[in-house]
Protein backbone atom coordinates (compact mmCIF):
# COMPACT_ATOMS: atom_id res chain seq x y z
CA UNK A 1 0.00 0.00 0.00
CA UNK A 2 1.51 2.93 -1.12
CA UNK A 3 0.80 7.05 0.29
CA UNK A 4 -0.36 7.98 -3.10
CA UNK A 5 -2.84 5.42 -3.20
CA UNK A 6 -4.03 7.01 0.32
CA UNK A 7 -3.81 10.57 -0.92
CA UNK A 8 -5.74 9.25 -3.95
CA UNK A 9 -8.49 7.96 -2.11
CA UNK A 10 -9.32 10.73 -0.34
CA UNK A 11 -9.53 12.76 -3.17
CA UNK A 12 -12.25 10.22 -4.70
CA UNK A 13 -13.90 9.89 -1.79
CA UNK A 14 -14.15 14.13 -0.86
CA UNK A 15 -15.66 14.73 -4.69
CA UNK A 16 -16.97 11.00 -5.39
CA UNK A 17 -16.43 11.60 -8.96
CA UNK A 18 -13.64 10.11 -10.60
CA UNK A 19 -13.23 13.20 -13.42
CA UNK A 20 -13.11 15.82 -11.27
CA UNK A 21 -11.15 13.98 -8.73
CA UNK A 22 -8.50 12.92 -11.67
CA UNK A 23 -8.71 17.20 -12.74
CA UNK A 24 -8.40 18.21 -8.81
CA UNK A 25 -4.82 15.86 -8.98
CA UNK A 26 -3.91 16.57 -12.44
CA UNK A 27 -3.45 13.31 -13.01
CA UNK A 28 -5.61 11.55 -15.92
CA UNK A 29 -8.73 9.46 -15.53
CA UNK A 30 -7.49 6.11 -16.39
CA UNK A 31 -4.25 6.44 -13.95
CA UNK A 32 -6.41 7.57 -11.41
CA UNK A 33 -8.57 4.59 -11.86
CA UNK A 34 -6.03 2.20 -12.12
CA UNK A 35 -4.27 3.21 -8.77
CA UNK A 36 -7.95 3.37 -6.67
CA UNK A 37 -8.10 -0.55 -8.23
CA UNK A 38 -5.17 -1.53 -7.01
CA UNK A 39 -5.83 -0.32 -3.77
CA UNK A 40 -9.12 -2.12 -3.62
CA UNK A 41 -7.16 -5.59 -4.65
CA UNK A 42 -4.18 -5.08 -1.45
CA UNK A 43 -7.21 -4.72 0.22
CA UNK A 44 -9.59 -7.56 -1.30
CA UNK A 45 -12.69 -5.57 -1.21
CA UNK A 46 -14.34 -2.71 -2.97
CA UNK A 47 -14.43 0.80 -1.63
CA UNK A 48 -17.36 2.61 -4.22
CA UNK A 49 -20.07 1.14 -5.61
CA UNK A 50 -19.97 2.62 -9.52
CA UNK A 51 -22.53 3.92 -11.06
CA UNK A 52 -20.88 5.02 -14.41
CA UNK A 53 -18.17 7.05 -13.54
CA UNK A 54 -20.18 8.28 -10.24
CA UNK A 55 -18.56 6.84 -7.26
CA UNK A 56 -19.95 5.99 -3.75
CA UNK A 57 -18.30 5.39 -0.66
CA UNK A 58 -20.13 1.94 0.16
CA UNK A 59 -19.38 0.82 3.92
CA UNK A 60 -15.87 -0.73 3.11
CA UNK A 61 -14.65 2.39 1.79
CA UNK A 62 -16.52 5.02 4.55
CA UNK A 63 -14.37 2.94 7.51
CA UNK A 64 -11.21 2.93 5.51
CA UNK A 65 -11.85 6.90 4.98
CA UNK A 66 -11.76 7.63 8.62
CA UNK A 67 -8.62 5.57 9.08
CA UNK A 68 -6.75 7.20 6.25
CA UNK A 69 -7.31 10.46 7.29
CA UNK A 70 -6.23 10.28 10.15
CA UNK A 71 -3.07 8.49 9.16
CA UNK A 72 -2.18 11.30 6.98
CA UNK A 73 -3.71 14.08 9.70
CA UNK A 74 -0.08 12.22 12.12
CA UNK A 75 1.81 12.14 8.81
CA UNK A 76 1.11 15.95 8.27
CA UNK A 77 1.87 16.94 12.04
CA UNK A 78 5.08 15.29 11.82
CA UNK A 79 5.67 17.45 8.45
CA UNK A 80 4.93 20.38 10.54
CA UNK A 81 7.12 19.83 13.73
CA UNK A 82 10.35 18.89 11.84
CA UNK A 83 10.15 22.49 10.00
CA UNK A 84 9.62 24.15 13.06
CA UNK A 85 12.36 22.20 14.91
CA UNK A 86 14.75 22.98 12.16
CA UNK A 87 13.48 26.51 11.73
CA UNK A 88 11.59 28.07 14.77
CA UNK A 89 12.01 31.76 13.58
CA UNK A 90 10.64 30.89 10.14
CA UNK A 91 7.62 29.48 8.57
CA UNK A 92 3.89 29.87 7.59
CA UNK A 93 1.04 30.34 9.89
CA UNK A 94 -2.16 28.80 8.65
CA UNK A 95 -5.27 30.75 9.37
CA UNK A 96 -8.68 30.31 8.79
CA UNK A 97 -11.64 32.78 9.22
CA UNK A 98 -15.05 34.18 9.08
CA UNK A 99 -14.86 36.92 10.98
CA UNK A 100 -12.21 39.12 9.34
CA UNK A 101 -13.21 42.26 10.70
CA UNK A 102 -10.40 41.99 13.58
CA UNK A 103 -7.64 40.17 11.49
CA UNK A 104 -5.45 43.37 10.53
CA UNK A 105 -5.08 44.46 13.56
CA UNK A 106 -3.70 41.26 14.76
CA UNK A 107 -1.68 40.19 12.21
CA UNK A 108 -0.01 43.68 12.56
CA UNK A 109 0.52 42.95 16.37
CA UNK A 110 1.92 39.33 15.72
CA UNK A 111 4.35 40.65 13.28
CA UNK A 112 6.08 43.19 15.54
CA UNK A 113 6.63 39.92 17.53
CA UNK A 114 7.24 37.26 14.75
CA UNK A 115 8.42 39.94 11.76
CA UNK A 116 9.63 36.13 9.57
CA UNK A 117 6.77 34.29 9.91
CA UNK A 118 4.68 34.46 6.97
CA UNK A 119 0.62 34.21 6.98
CA UNK A 120 -1.63 32.01 4.83
CA UNK A 121 -5.13 33.41 5.26
CA UNK A 122 -8.25 31.95 3.91
CA UNK A 123 -11.79 33.56 4.54
CA UNK A 124 -14.56 30.79 4.49
CA UNK A 125 -18.17 29.67 5.35
CA UNK A 126 -18.36 27.86 8.64
CA UNK A 127 -18.98 24.10 6.55
CA UNK A 128 -15.34 25.23 4.39
CA UNK A 129 -13.79 25.91 8.14
CA UNK A 130 -15.07 22.32 9.74
CA UNK A 131 -13.28 20.50 6.66
CA UNK A 132 -10.11 21.92 6.46
CA UNK A 133 -10.14 21.87 10.68
CA UNK A 134 -10.63 17.99 10.28
CA UNK A 135 -7.85 17.62 7.54
CA UNK A 136 -5.30 19.44 9.88
CA UNK A 137 -4.44 22.14 7.55
CA UNK A 138 -4.94 25.05 9.87
CA UNK A 139 -3.14 26.38 12.84
CA UNK A 140 -6.14 28.21 14.09
CA UNK A 141 -9.74 29.57 12.84
CA UNK A 142 -11.04 32.68 13.94
CA UNK A 143 -15.21 32.23 13.55
CA UNK A 144 -18.45 33.30 14.37
CA UNK A 145 -20.25 31.41 14.98
CA UNK A 146 -18.11 29.49 17.44
CA UNK A 147 -17.44 25.51 16.07
CA UNK A 148 -18.14 22.62 18.44
CA UNK A 149 -16.51 18.86 17.76
CA UNK A 150 -15.06 15.79 19.88
CA UNK A 151 -11.61 16.62 18.25
CA UNK A 152 -11.97 20.35 18.41
CA UNK A 153 -11.19 23.74 20.93
CA UNK A 154 -13.20 26.28 21.32
CA UNK A 155 -12.26 29.32 22.99
CA UNK A 156 -15.05 32.37 23.26
CA UNK A 157 -12.81 35.69 22.74
CA UNK A 158 -15.40 38.52 22.37
CA UNK A 159 -19.49 38.83 22.02
CA UNK A 160 -19.39 41.17 19.13
CA UNK A 161 -22.59 43.69 18.99
CA UNK A 162 -24.01 43.64 15.59
CA UNK A 163 -25.27 47.07 14.35
CA UNK A 164 -27.42 48.32 11.38
CA UNK A 165 -25.11 50.80 8.86
CA UNK A 166 -27.10 53.39 6.70
CA UNK A 167 -25.43 55.76 4.57
CA UNK A 168 -25.38 59.39 6.06
CA UNK A 169 -28.20 60.96 4.09
CA UNK A 170 -30.41 57.45 4.67
CA UNK A 171 -33.49 58.19 6.35
CA UNK A 172 -32.25 56.75 9.53
CA UNK A 173 -29.52 58.37 9.56
CA UNK A 174 -30.36 60.91 12.46
CA UNK A 175 -31.65 57.97 14.98
CA UNK A 176 -28.91 55.72 17.31
CA UNK A 177 -30.64 52.81 17.66
CA UNK A 178 -33.48 51.06 15.19
CA UNK A 179 -36.11 48.20 16.26
CA UNK A 180 -35.79 45.51 13.72
CA UNK A 181 -39.48 45.95 12.69
CA UNK A 182 -38.49 48.99 11.23
CA UNK A 183 -36.50 47.64 8.79
CA UNK A 184 -38.74 45.40 7.45
CA UNK A 185 -39.17 47.15 3.91
CA UNK A 186 -35.48 48.10 3.61
CA UNK A 187 -32.86 46.65 0.69
CA UNK A 188 -30.10 45.12 2.41
CA UNK A 189 -26.53 44.24 1.19
CA UNK A 190 -24.35 41.68 3.01
CA UNK A 191 -22.75 38.36 2.52
CA UNK A 192 -23.97 35.10 1.05
CA UNK A 193 -25.70 32.38 3.31
CA UNK A 194 -23.64 29.77 5.47
CA UNK A 195 -21.04 32.76 7.06
CA UNK A 196 -22.04 33.44 10.75
CA UNK A 197 -23.03 36.64 10.86
CA UNK A 198 -25.62 35.97 8.02
CA UNK A 199 -27.20 33.38 9.35
CA UNK A 200 -27.66 35.01 12.12
CA UNK A 201 -28.93 38.09 11.56
CA UNK A 202 -31.50 35.89 9.41
CA UNK A 203 -33.09 33.99 11.60
CA UNK A 204 -33.56 37.27 14.24
CA UNK A 205 -35.22 38.72 11.73
CA UNK A 206 -37.50 36.00 10.74
CA UNK A 207 -38.36 35.61 14.21
CA UNK A 208 -39.73 39.22 14.50
CA UNK A 209 -41.94 38.27 11.28
CA UNK A 210 -39.82 39.46 8.18
CA UNK A 211 -36.76 38.15 6.24
CA UNK A 212 -34.08 40.56 4.77
CA UNK A 213 -34.24 41.41 1.05
CA UNK A 214 -30.76 41.04 0.11
CA UNK A 215 -29.92 43.31 -3.21
CA UNK A 216 -26.01 42.32 -3.06
CA UNK A 217 -24.33 39.22 -1.82
CA UNK A 218 -20.99 38.52 -1.45
CA UNK A 219 -18.11 36.82 0.18
CA UNK A 220 -16.30 40.04 1.25
CA UNK A 221 -17.47 41.15 4.23
CA UNK A 222 -14.93 44.21 4.10
CA UNK A 223 -17.05 45.69 0.95
CA UNK A 224 -20.30 46.06 2.39
CA UNK A 225 -19.83 49.20 3.80
CA UNK A 226 -18.66 51.01 0.75
CA UNK A 227 -21.85 49.29 -0.49
CA UNK A 228 -23.62 51.22 2.37
CA UNK A 229 -21.81 54.24 1.61
CA UNK A 230 -22.49 53.94 -2.42
CA UNK A 231 -26.59 53.70 -1.42
CA UNK A 232 -26.76 50.49 -2.68
CA UNK A 233 -28.45 49.14 0.36
CA UNK A 234 -28.29 48.94 4.51
CA UNK A 235 -26.35 46.31 5.89
CA UNK A 236 -26.04 44.51 9.75
CA UNK A 237 -22.24 44.61 10.73
CA UNK A 238 -20.21 43.74 13.55
CA UNK A 239 -19.24 46.78 15.77
CA UNK A 240 -15.19 45.67 15.18
CA UNK A 241 -16.11 46.15 11.57
CA UNK A 242 -16.90 50.04 12.15
CA UNK A 243 -14.88 52.92 10.33
CA UNK A 244 -15.36 56.07 11.61
CA UNK A 245 -13.66 57.27 8.33
CA UNK A 246 -16.55 56.51 6.34
CA UNK A 247 -19.82 58.48 5.45
CA UNK A 248 -21.82 55.79 7.51
CA UNK A 249 -23.87 55.67 10.66
CA UNK A 250 -24.58 52.89 12.73
CA UNK A 251 -27.67 52.15 14.96
CA UNK A 252 -28.02 49.90 17.68
CA UNK A 253 -30.42 47.58 17.41
CA UNK A 254 -33.52 47.41 19.98
CA UNK A 255 -35.13 45.06 22.44
CA UNK A 256 -33.10 41.94 20.57
CA UNK A 257 -30.02 40.63 21.16
CA UNK A 258 -27.76 40.61 18.27
CA UNK A 259 -24.43 39.66 19.38
CA UNK A 260 -21.90 37.03 17.55
CA UNK A 261 -19.68 35.24 19.50
CA UNK A 262 -16.09 35.00 17.96
CA UNK A 263 -14.27 32.16 19.03
CA UNK A 264 -10.18 30.89 18.70
CA UNK A 265 -10.61 27.41 17.04
CA UNK A 266 -8.09 24.90 16.62
CA UNK A 267 -7.33 21.06 16.32
CA UNK A 268 -7.06 19.11 19.45
CA UNK A 269 -4.04 16.79 17.83
CA UNK A 270 -2.52 19.28 15.09
CA UNK A 271 1.03 20.16 16.30
CA UNK A 272 1.36 23.43 17.31
CA UNK A 273 4.63 25.35 16.95
CA UNK A 274 6.19 28.38 18.68
CA UNK A 275 5.13 31.02 16.75
CA UNK A 276 1.24 29.78 16.28
CA UNK A 277 1.31 29.26 20.48
CA UNK A 278 2.59 32.94 20.36
CA UNK A 279 -0.43 33.74 18.17
CA UNK A 280 -2.76 32.49 19.84
CA UNK A 281 -1.82 34.98 23.26
CA UNK A 282 -2.01 37.98 20.47
CA UNK A 283 -5.19 37.24 20.20
CA UNK A 284 -6.29 36.68 23.32
CA UNK A 285 -4.63 39.74 24.84
CA UNK A 286 -6.30 41.64 21.80
CA UNK A 287 -9.87 41.00 22.32
CA UNK A 288 -8.79 41.22 26.13
CA UNK A 289 -8.15 44.85 25.45
CA UNK A 290 -10.95 45.82 23.08
CA UNK A 291 -13.26 43.93 26.11
CA UNK A 292 -12.39 46.23 28.46
CA UNK A 293 -12.67 49.31 26.06
CA UNK A 294 -16.63 47.98 25.54
CA UNK A 295 -17.28 47.87 29.52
Amino acid sequence: MELLQLQYFIEVARVEHVTEAARSLHVTQSSLSKTIQRLEEDLGVPLFDRIGRKLRLNEFGSSFLRRVERALFELEQGKQEIRNLSSPEHGTLELAVTAASTLPNILREFRKKRPHIQFHVQMLTTQEMVTLLHRGEVDFCLSSPPIQGDDIECQIVFNDPILVAVPKGHRLADRSSISLIELRDECFVGVKRGYGTRDLVDAVCKSVGFVPRYVYEGDEPARLSTLVEAEIGIAFMPSTARNSREHVTYLQVEDHELVREIALIWHKSRYISRAALEFREVVLDYFGAISKQTI
